[in-house]
């Protein structure tokens, strides 16, 4: 059932537009993600949709009484109560109806026989254990140990949490109002790979529709299973999650670039048969009848490609040895030991993925590496002709008062402005762009400079602390393949796991017992991590409690759920494919040299029954597969 739409929605900046004619549609148990570039106007259409703010064209619909909650990006909650009194103020309603039954309890210890009481206790006793009255206090606790609120943060003031912390409390505050549609503008900002997993499984089994942006490809594999694509101006609806709409967009691209060469092809035939025989007296006719056709013929327009992307690569002047870094039972903290011992060595052109939860001390260490903070104990050495190039993740290399341009000029400035302009436009920093002041950019253009400043430096070493934050999918495509093709040794932070799994070949999982080595990406991690959960398991001996119990089944149920999620991914994949050939095949039907073949079009039309009717059974699989889905989730 369709709860909410979108319908002709347009947003103006005088004269630009940001986007028009948007349609979406969002039904009761939707999974949606919203993508687009930088800039597109996600976040814009998310507020218009939310109600916040409203659009300049066409309109926001939506069923009555449908609940709608919206969590804008990086926003973290301004309170002066504790993290667990503020989770309480979700559940106001019910702590009143549980002091009101206590309130009955008391006076029917003096009238135990009094049918009214009776009658309203049975009444609201029915209606408190309805709406989760007896549990609410569990399902708190458990979305704040998700979030990593363990209980000993329980009685802290959230005007104390830094702002990383109070955008998590805000969000796990939303996930407890349950509203009919969630609208989620990154939440997977601020969230470490362990909480990412958590949050991922809540949304699988979420009773709600969700519509949510964000540039966390692995977020949006997992949790999504349609996509909606604003580009150029445009909103385009996709059914499947991010991987399925990419394997659909460049179909689209494929056969719409076929379809243009093909009518361009024709063009230049009719034209060049007008050209030759428009002025002899014995073809005019036909020559006139070609031109007919070619006036009356609709052009096509040249099919666009993706959103301009920046195009990049790292080089280097000299090479490193073979030995990049040896660590040995190093400890990193400040005042207090966060993690030891860390242990684990860097070969040359080694590409190493650090991760671990949040304030465990994963930039603690690229500090020590780097030598900003003193170890704490252990060594750590670096090998022979190592040049260090460093991205920090909270951009603080940047002088906000330079522009664009005198950031890497004044680094560089033997070199021409309009070689340092050229290499600014390889990072999309194009024309009146490189005259802007550092401080105006957004979070995204800050990176891009970094990531050009980095570029510029040619080092053999690149340590990288988070350095996705603030890019969308498509500027890390491009970062992951410069990364990929870099002849030098990386090392890296990142809770980004599609892009640890593109680019890592031994990830270093830091914990506070230090350091835990996978010599392989982040799938080889998880099913390393898998198989020692495996082997441990049989090691308990006491009984199963009904909490651990209650996790086993859940676990067991999302594997159910990843599997018969893959079945219609799977199915969709096939749906795809076949409608693209039946349309190839329809195509190939209606020219001139089929027509006139009547064996070809035979051929042609058994090759099309053969193919809906395989799309009939796949769509009947599909549809099995989906409403089982369903019930599981």
């Amino acid at each position: 059932m369709i709860i909410l739409q979108a319908q002709q929605v347009a947003r103006f900046f005088g004269a630009e537009v940001l986007f028009d004619k948007v349609n979406l549609e969002v039904q009761d148990h939707a999974r949606i993600g919203l993508v687009g570039v930088n800039g597109a106007g996600k976040s814009t259409l998310l507020r218009i949709i939310a109600e916040i703010d409203p659009p300049d064209q066409g309109q926001i619909v939506m069923n009555k009484g449908i609940t709608l909650g919206y969590l804008a990006q990086n926003s973290g909650l301004d309170s002066s109560k504790t993290v667990y009194a503020e989770m309480l103020t979700v559940f106001t309603d019910l702590q009143k109806m549980a002091q009101q039954l206590k309130d009955i309890e008391l006076q029917l210890i003096d009238h135990p026989t009094d049918a009214s009481l009776l009658a309203n206790y049975d009444t609201l006793q029915t209606t408190f254990k309805a709406q989760n009255g007896y549990s609410y206090e569990t399902e708190i606790k458990t979305v704040l140990n998700g979030f990593q609120f363990p209980e000993e943060t329980y009685q802290m003031s959230v005007a104390s949490l830094s702002g990383g912390e109070r955008s998590r409390l805000a969000l796990a505050k939303i996930l407890l109002q349950k509203p009919d549609i969630l609208i989620l503008d990154e939440p997977t900002n601020h969230l470490d790979i362990e909480t990412l997993n958590w949050l991922e499984n809540y949304l699988q089994g979420y009773p709600g529709a969700l519509l949510t942006v964000s540039h966390d490809q692995y977020f949006l594999d997992h949790v999504t299973k349609e996509i909606y694509a604003l580009s150029r101006h445009q909103l385009k609806h996709y059914r499947g999650n991010y991987t399925n709409y990419l394997e659909q967009a460049a179909a689209e691209l494929k056969h719409a670039e076929k379809e243009y060469e093909m009518q361009q092809t024709e063009i230049k035939k009719l034209q060049t048969f007008v050209d030759k025989n428009l002025s002899r007296a014995s073809t005019t006719k036909r020559a006139q009848a070609r031109q007919k056709q070619l006036d009356k013929m609709v052009r096509l327009e040249k099919p666009k490609n993706a959103e301009q992307s920046a195009h990049f690569r790292f080089e280097i002047t000299e090479e490193t040895g073979k030995e990049v870094l040896m660590v040995k039972d190093l400890a990193v903290g400040y005042d207090e030991v966060m993690s030891r011992p860390i242990t684990f060595d860097v070969r040359k052109q080694q590409r190493v993925a650090i991760i671990g939860a949040n304030g465990i001390g994963k930039s603690t260490l690229i500090k020590t590496l780097l030598g900003e903070i003193p170890a704490l104990a252990g060594t750590f050495k670096f090998g022979a002709n190592v040049a260090i190039g460093y991205y920090d993740q909270n951009q603080d290399q940047l002088d906000p008062k330079k522009t664009v341009l005198d950031t890497i000029w004044d680094e560089h400035p033997l070199l021409p402005e309009q070689q340092i302009r050229n290499v600014l436009g390889s990072f999309l920093f194009r024309g009146d762009d490189v005259q802007k002041v550092v401080h105006q950019l957004s979070g995204g253009e800050k990176a891009r400079l970094l990531l050009t400043k980095l570029a510029m430096e040619k080092r053999n070493v690149l340590i990288m602390d988070e350095p996705t934050n603030h890019l969308d999918i498509q500027s890390k495509e491009v970062l992951e393949e410069a990364l990929a093709n870099f002849a030098g040794t990386l090392i890296f932070v990142s809770h980004d796991r599609y892009f640890i799994n593109s680019l890592a070949e031994m990830v270093v999982d830091i914990d506070a017992n230090g350091s835990h080595l996978y010599a392989g990406n982040y799938d080889f991690y998880l099913e390393k991590r898998a198989e020692t959960s495996t082997t441990e398991s049989p090691k308990q001996t006491e009984p199963i409690s009904d909490n651990q119990a209650a996790f086993i089944a859940d676990k067991n149920k999302q594997k159910e759920i990843r599997k018969v999620k893959r079945a219609v991914e799977s199915a969709e994949k096939q749906l795809n494919e076949l409608g693209a050939e039946n349309d190839r095949i329809q195509l190939a039907m209606t020219q001139p040299e089929v027509l006139n073949d009547f064996q070809k079009l035979a051929d042609l039309q058994a090759e099309l029954e053969k193919n809906e009717q395989q799309q009939e059974e796949v769509e009947a699989l599909w549809l099995q597969a989906s409403e089982e889905l369903e019930s599981l989730t």
